[in-house]
């Protein structure tokens, strides 16, 4: 019979709690029982039966399961087969850490593979593993262009005498940070004198007459690839706004990308030549 305690007395949340709430419950017990802050004894197996709880019951597939069976579903000492096939856990250690590496086997007869590693828990909350113990890598700093940003570029870092070719992958922003084997690398980007960025949307200021306002025109406005046409219908009033779908920034995460947003401004003449006066006073007259 297992000795292990309930994964929701551990957590310290009823049987009912949501998602947020077991991950609000996981950061508050993983931050008071993490060895690194917590010096006593039993420290580091309290903050492992977190870390063994919230591996559990953040899993909707694994809460269900544990719900229904209880601990005997993942031990492979009880037969764990006739509960939904769980083949066993692995786990290594380094130094006061467990890293579980767990076979699971799904109603549909696929193997599910999980690697628990609570530095990645730890910088997916706070954007930062500020508990990893040992020398702390690296990091260099890049600047690069407001377009190499969008569209993607490489750089040459030498770490350690060697040089390396590091990918910028598009869509990275200013203050990114991106991990690698050696080192971590943060890009600074510059500002362009044309584009906005808003999130993955980019939005520019492009300037018209008023005529082309009054009459209608087609005209050219900058994108990140290339230049694209734009149709200016006819009584168009200062300060709206056109949208050009899926021409802003690809997403750093995932597919897709952001939008471009055209905010036309209306450019009034200052000085006016004897015919354009003359001109612009008839047309006074008519809309009179």
């Amino acid at each position: 019979m297992s000795t292990k305690r309930d994964y929701y007395d551990v957590l310290g949340i009823p049987k009912s709690a949501g998602t947020a709430d077991i991950k609000k419950a996981y950061r508050k017990q993983a931050l008071e029982f993490h060895p690194d802050r917590n010096k006593s004894s039993d420290a580091e197996a309290k903050f492992k039966e977190v870390n063994e709880a919230y591996e559990i019951l953040s899993n909707p597939q694994k809460k269900q399961t544990y719900d229904q069976f209880g601990h005997s579903a993942f031990d492979p000492a009880s037969g764990a087969g006739g509960f939904g096939g769980f083949s066993g856990t692995r786990t290594n250690r380094s130094g006061p850490f467990s890293f579980s590496y767990t076979t699971t086997g799904g109603p549909g007869g696929f193997n599910q593979f999980d690697f628990s590693d609570p530095f990645e828990i730890f910088e997916s909350f706070f954007g930062g593993s500020g508990f990893r113990r040992g020398p702390q890598k690296p990091r260099y700093s890049l600047t690069i262009d407001f377009l190499e940003a969008a569209q993607g570029t490489k750089r040459t870092i030498v770490h350690q005498g060697k040089s390396h070719t590091v990918n910028i992958p598009a869509g990275v922003d200013n203050g990114t940070r991106i991990r690698f084997q050696d080192f971590d690398v943060s890009v600074d980007v510059h500002i362009h004198p044309e584009f906005q960025r808003d999130g993955y949307n980019i939005i520019i200021d492009y300037d018209i007459p008023f005529t082309t306002a009054a009459l209608g025109a087609n005209i050219e406005v900058p994108t990140i690839e290339a230049p694209i046409k734009l149709k200016v219908r006819p009584g168009t009033q200062p300060g709206t706004i056109i949208r050009l779908r899926g021409k802003g920034i690809k997403h750093l995460h995932g597919g897709g990308r952001g939008d471009q947003y055209v905010r036309l401004i209306i450019t009034i003449p200052k000085h006016l030549n004897r015919e354009q006066r003359k001109l612009l006073q008839k047309f006074q007259e008519t809309q009179n």
